[in-house]
């Protein structure tokens, strides 16, 4: 019950404000994996539908008023992160340009209509919504066209883009720009593949349900050839072979030939590639690719004493993540390895209860983050995926 008790405010309008725990703001992303644990029973308790049903009302005022921004303040009070150089907008918390940011909403709609049954969230500002995050992608397969730039003074690289705020150029391969990863850091090139796939799969669902909101012919065709071109593009540009392995697909890639092998452990990540529901051209490649990224070939792969997994460049070195040893579970092929994967995050909780950010891989009394719903979410989807509580997708 964390996220409802401690992250969920109902408002007056009947939207549902979730933020992300210590820290105020709603992020598109969090939010929607925040209630995922509470999806299988929407029809049994009405509160829970309600709540949802708020949030992804919340969620379409928040992309119509910037599709551009990654978190909101829950009024147009002008509160930020930091005075970025980028276009203005109080209602903004960070306007830090992310794939998975309009990926979620679609996702939880989706979500909300196979675990209630109920077609009621299919407004006119959903489907407002709906066009402005085609829109969005669309002008990003062409990034060079796109107005978006994003500058943050006196922090470290990973925290702003470069080239003026336009990020590294990237070649037309027809897969969408990101400036960011779901870590909130800069993208080292432009293609960032595990957003892109969850783009694809949210593009089919958007195909799927566009008729609810009147838009067969627009919605439901314009996203199913940009669903078709960027699977395309994943399966043309987005892998490379390694020797001894085999062809993996790539972290991103910049059109221009240059490759990130890495994985992060925010979700889309390659590791959440079948969580996702992304459908590879070659299980192999899929297969190869797991291998490469659950290994020290990954630079944020770490082993310790007490945890091994992957963790993230937004974290310390030696530090693995809650969110990515539940994905791991949650992917494993047995049961037995998902035992495991419960085990090992109960384990290192650090005596909290909770789950966290990062933690030190040899000491889990040393951790970022001690109030993180979006990790404790997790935690109880894998448990609940043990127990034989699948979420319908």
């Amino acid at each position: 019950v964390s996220t409802a008790e401690t992250t969920t405010k109902f408002l007056e309008s009947g939207e549902a404000y979730v933020f992300t725990g210590d820290i105020a703001a709603m992020w598109l992303r969090d939010s929607s994996a925040q209630v995922v644990h509470y999806l299988p029973y929407l029809k049994e308790y009405p509160i829970l539908k309600e709540m949802v049903k708020g949030l992804i009302a919340r969620q379409a005022k928040y992309v119509h008023i910037d599709p551009y921004a990654n978190a909101f303040n829950e009024e147009d009070n002008g509160n930020c992160w930091e005075k970025d150089l980028t276009k203005y907008n109080p209602w903004n918390w960070e306007r830090k340009y992310e794939i998975d940011s309009l990926c979620y909403p679609i996702w939880l709609i989706k979500q909300y209509v196979e675990n209630s049954g109920a077609r009621d969230v299919f407004t006119p500002e959903v489907k407002q919504a709906f066009r402005d995050i085609l829109d969005v992608w669309q002008t990003e397969q062409y990034h060079e066209n796109s107005e978006y730039s994003f500058v943050r003074l006196n922090c470290p690289p990973s925290d702003t883009l470069s080239n003026d705020g336009k990020g590294a150029p990237v070649g037309y391969t027809g897969m969408t720009w990101s400036g960011f990863r779901p870590s909130d850091d800069a993208c080292k090139y432009g293609y960032l593949i595990p957003s892109n796939m969850f783009a694809v799969v949210v593009l089919n669902y958007l195909k799927e349900i566009a008729d609810f909101v009147g838009g067969k012919e627009e919605i439901a065709k314009k996203a199913e050839e940009m669903a078709k071109t960027v699977k395309q593009a994943i399966e043309t540009y987005g892998t490379t072979h390694i020797w001894g392995l085999g062809d993996v697909y790539a972290y991103e890639v910049d059109g221009f030939g240059q490759y990130n092998l890495m994985d992060d452990a925010n979700v889309p990540s390659l590791l959440a590639m079948s969580y996702l529901g992304y459908e590879p051209e070659s299980q192999e490649v899929a297969d190869n690719t797991r291998k490469l990224i659950l290994s020290e070939a990954n630079p944020f792969y770490y082993s310790g004493t007490k945890l091994s997994g992957i963790g993230s460049p937004h974290t310390p070195v030696r530090y693995v993540w809650h969110i990515s040893k539940a994905i791991e579970g949650l992917t494993a092929p047995t049961k037995e390895e998902k035992h495991q994967m419960i085990h090992e995050l109960m384990a290192t909780d650090g005596g909290t209860g909770l789950m966290h950010e990062g933690v030190f891989v040899d000491d889990p009394t040393v951790y970022t983050r001690e109030w993180f719903s979006w990790a404790n979410a997790m935690f109880c989807e894998l448990v609940m995926q043990y127990c034989g509580y699948e979420i319908k997708k």
